[in-house]
């Protein structure tokens, strides 16, 4: 692990420092950098330089400075443009998985330096009151994912699912839930439902840059429907991913099904 200081507070990332071309990882909500391992320590690890690093309130970072302003798409995107700009990368591809794949539309309004954004996971919601409910399955405003104090039992359980019901468990997701900051919950959440921030299927619809869509088809989280319905003016392959009995971390439930399709997108972008 790295370590660089921002306006956020300490941001803990991990560099691959391989040749190839740049790729920025986002992780979701109340995880870490290291459910990327799988992408880290393989091929995408080996043949393109990829940058994780943990959110404000997560991981081996700090906890925000300032929650109010950290703990929001627009704040968690400056601490990923931070850290770019910071590390001297001025063009890079970014994949975002769950609160990640938000997060990266936020980013792609604050920097001209991604060139191509895969997101997974992350249903495009317009602004305003309720809006949240457009692409989530359930009453995701007060689930667990937006509760602040995690009780033995609710740590125990999101780390069992946070991933999805049916994917591989490890006892590092139980560590990094329980050091997770819960005003990181409460707060992105709070705002997300509020319609706080930029309008991001505005974003998605009218990205400047190739956009991948990579979803489980068997996500229990999001509304799949929905996703594959909006007319995406720069969608990469021409369709959203729905991969076959795979739920909401396909990257890592099934690595050797998602790194070949993130492997080809990284391929058309360094063209």
């Amino acid at each position: 692990m790295k370590f660089v200081q921002t306006s956020h507070g300490k941001i803990a990332y991990q560099d691959t420092g391989s040749a190839g071309f740049p790729l920025l990882l986002i992780h979701g909500n109340s995880t870490s950098h290291e459910v990327f391992r799988n992408q880290l320590n393989g091929k995408i690890g080996q043949s393109h330089r990829c940058i994780a690093f943990d959110l404000p309130g997560h991981g081996a970072s700090d906890d925000a400075l300032d929650p109010d302003r950290s703990y929001n798409m627009a704040g968690y995107g400056d601490v990923a443009r931070d850290l770019m700009e910071g590390l001297g990368i001025d063009r890079y591809a970014v994949l975002g998985w769950s609160l990640g794949g938000h997060i990266a539309l936020d980013l792609s309004a604050q920097t001209d330096a991604i060139c191509g954004m895969m997101i997974s996971g992350s249903p495009p919601i317009t602004q305003g009151k309720g809006a949240i409910n457009e692409g989530f399955e359930g009453d995701i405003e007060h689930s667990l994912g937006s509760k602040q104090i995690f009780n033995e039992e609710d740590i125990d359980t999101f780390a069992h699912v946070t991933c999805g019901p049916g994917a591989p468990y490890d006892p590092f997701l139980q560590k990094v839930v329980a050091r997770c900051d819960g005003r990181a919950r409460s707060l992105m959440m709070a705002k997300l439902a509020c319609g706080v921030g930029r309008n991001q299927q505005e974003l998605a619809i009218n990205s400047k840059v190739p956009l991948a869509i990579v979803n489980g088809a068997e996500d229990a989280f999001i509304k799949n429907d929905f996703i594959a319905a909006l007319d995406y003016q720069n969608l990469w392959d021409s369709k959203v991913h729905d991969l076959p009995g795979i739920g909401h971390a396909p990257f890592w439930e099934a690595p050797d099904v998602f790194d070949p399709i993130l492997q080809r997108f990284l391929n058309d972008l360094s063209v």
